[in-house]
């Protein structure tokens, strides 16, 4: 465990605490003797089944039917056992078979065949796993279970006979009361409101749950204020929550009318702003920016929930509350991560990337990115991928701007590693100029062991074809000079794989072609080399890629400015030399 103060240690203490009570309540909750009411367990009918967004492969219906499960990078071959008998080869695995969102490949088959097998796979799960099991019954995984049947019983339910009607009904109101007496011990964040969303999906769809409508939603009201923040990004800060959440919430919405309710205002409210940071975080290429735990943009899914955009404006040019900035001219974008420090229990999937950022060109090349997150085997990478050296910022001393808490007791109780430390105080100031846009921030994670403030400054030209940038490094104590000897400091940027990087004969230029030749020339100044190192880009579609990023070197002490430009040329015989010209005229820029 990384060295705490006597306050850390004090709320990591509480935070532990706390995680195990909460195992305790729901094993409780799951005890035999203690888990089911002695009244009997009603429900004739499903009055609704609320649609899918999510898109399906029929031939993956295939490979089930033939008893090949393939989950989270790992396949298992069943050999004529049920697959809840296997052993799983890993938890995420596990929790992808158990939520059941694979019975919508079998709807894409549409068969009698693939509807018969899907009713053969919930009833052997019924029979291994209906009455409680520790990983099947965690609220998270119970929620997307309960959704899953609920979205895809037209397709099991087609042709059943009254015996699997019954015991299908039967089994889902167990479920559905169960999460409803452990939903508030699901983690906090995403999977709280995953449960509150099953709950409010139950009482809307399954008859005799009508009286459960008002307090469900309520409930669901409450973790949306919580979550949602004003300008439609997630309080865990991560992209990938705003889709996840849009691909239940939209549905949810549709069953309220359904049922001629009238949905619930925060709902609606929550729905606009999600849209709005849909477009935000999106590149000029389409692929979604890498932060805080942000992985590989499922573009179906994308594509589909931008078919429910009304507005289709613009995207916000700034996240005040979620803490990012958007610059967008030219056609280029860049997005930068300006957000502190979470608070500790909000923090255990939170990424040390702050100041970060990722740039896109007019002609839809993603060029600067972070390492991002894994589709699968993302306990592997979690450690490497949240420090601040995977994404395109500073580091000094080769450590993060914020500590991680890497110990098994946390990853078991609460499954996660806490963040302790990093910035504070993130300080921003943003400005539209004629001929560009400006954008410059602080930040004082690096204040306390190092006594060292970080100011970075970014400027996009009108035209989208230059971004010059600089990085200062100012004492924390506000005096005229740095006095730590622990100043030595790399500035990163982490190329996408598609760009191939070539460092020039001067040391102080790479250039970088993109797949459609388009041509970019990054350069440093004062004396400042750039030198090419190995790197990964672990959110690639099919899996973790090798790359390159370009890193700078210096001390602070010695050299407490570092400027930097990336120039879009046609002619690279000549780029340098044009480059170094409208670079010196940026930095004069930068310096006003």
């Amino acid at each position: 465990m990384a060295r705490v103060s006597v306050a850390d240690h004090a709320k990591l203490s509480w935070l532990l605490l706390r995680g195990g009570l909460r195992r305790i309540a729901g094993r409780l909750n799951g005890h035999p003797l203690l888990r089911w009411s002695i009244f009997p367990l009603k429900a004739d009918r499903l009055l609704i089944a609320p649609p899918d967004l999510r898109t399906t492969d029929a031939t993956r219906a295939n490979e089930i039917y033939a008893g090949r499960f393939a989950f989270a990078g790992k396949i298992v071959v069943c050999d004529g056992r049920s697959v809840f008998e296997m052993e799983p080869p890993s938890e995420e695995w596990a929790t992808a078979l158990l939520g059941f969102s694979w019975l919508r490949h079998l709807r894409a088959a549409e068969s009698t065949i693939t509807r018969a097998n899907a009713r053969a796979l919930i009833d052997e799960w019924i029979a291994a796993q209906g009455a409680w099991h520790p990983l099947g019954w965690r609220p998270d995984v119970l929620a997307r279970r309960i959704i899953s049947w609920l979205s895809q019983a037209t397709l099991v339910l087609q042709d059943a006979d009254v015996g699997f009607y019954r015991r299908f009904l039967r089994s889902l109101v167990r479920q559905v009361r169960y999460l409803r007496h452990t939903a508030g011990d699901a983690r906090r964040g995403v999977a709280r409101m995953q449960a509150r969303i099953a709950l409010s999906y139950a009482a809307l769809c399954i008859a005799g749950q009508a009286k459960y409508i008002k307090s469900s939603t309520e409930l669901l009201n409450h973790e949306i204020e919580r979550q949602i923040l004003p300008d439609g990004g997630h309080a865990n800060r991560n992209p990938a929550a705003v889709i996840e959440l849009l691909l239940l919430l939209l549905p949810l919405r549709q069953v309220f009318a359904s049922r001629n309710e009238a949905p619930p205002q925060p709902l609606l409210n929550a729905i606009d702003r999600m849209m709005a940071m849909l477009r935000f975080f999106r590149h000029s290429e389409g692929t979604f920016a890498h932060f805080n735990g942000m992985g590989t943009t499922p573009a179906d899914l994308v594509m589909t929930l931008l078919a429910y955009d009304d507005t289709r404006g613009a995207p916000l040019s700034n996240a005040p509350h979620s803490a990012y900035q958007r610059l967008e001219v030219g056609g280029s974008v860049l997005i930068m991560d300006t957000g502190g420090a979470p608070p500790i229990e909000e923090s255990l999937e939170a990424h040390a990337g702050c100041l970060s950022f990722e740039f896109s060109s007019s002609k839809q090349n993603l060029i600067i990115v972070n390492c991002g997150m894994p589709a699968t085997s993302r306990d592997e990478w979690r450690r490497h991928a949240r420090a601040t050296a995977a994404h395109s910022t500073v580091t000094f001393n080769d450590t993060s701007s914020g500590r991680f808490v890497e110990t098994v007791a946390f990853r078991r109780v609460l499954g996660g590693s806490p963040m302790l430390g990093g910035p504070s105080r993130v300080s921003v100031t943003r400005e539209n100029r004629s001929d560009s846009v400006l954008v410059r921030a602080a930040h004082d994670g690096y204040a306390g062991p190092y006594g060292i403030v970080h100011e970075r400054s970014l400027a996009l030209a009108a035209d989208g074809k230059r971004l010059a940038g600089e990085e200062l490094f100012l004492a924390a104590d506000g005096g005229p000079q740095i006095r730590t000897s622990h100043d030595r400091y790399a500035v990163r940027f982490h190329l996408h794989p598609s760009i191939k990087a070539s460092r020039l004969t001067d040391g102080r230029s790479v250039m970088l072609m993109a797949p459609n030749k388009e041509v970019w020339i990054f350069s440093t100044y004062d004396d400042h080399t750039v030198e090419l190192e190995d790197s990964v880009y672990l959110a690639g579609r099919d899996g973790p890629r090798r790359t390159v990023q370009m890193v700078i070197y210096g001390q602070a002490r010695k050299r407490p400015r570092v400027v930097w430009t990336f120039q879009q040329t046609t002619a690279s015989g000549t780029a340098a030399t044009t480059t170094s010209r409208r670079a010196r005229s940026e930095e004069r820029k930068l310096e006003t």
